[in-house]
């Protein structure tokens, strides 16, 4: 599994973590991201795709239809 959002792009940041003492070290944020299957009507097929909890409500809102057309046009760009 891609350690990447299909839908928003959502990938690991990195940052400090902090001792008490208030030593710092390096340490990476992972998004919190989960396979999940999706029906796409048009396809008639189900979809597989990795994406964040923000990106599963992203799809709720906008629909299964647009969140592909928008996974389509981020590829084309890159």
């Amino acid at each position: 599994m891609s350690k990447q959002c299909q839908v928003l792009g959502k990938r690991a940041s990195a940052g400090s973590r902090v001792s008490h003492s208030h030593r710092k070290t390096r340490r990476t944020f992972s998004p919190n991201l989960q396979s999940k299957r999706y029906w796409v009507p048009s396809l008639q097929r189900h979809v597989t795709l990795t994406v964040s909890a923000k990106g599963v409500k992203t799809i709720d809102r906008i629909g299964i239809e647009a969140a592909i057309a928008r996974i389509g046009r981020n590829q084309a760009t890159n």
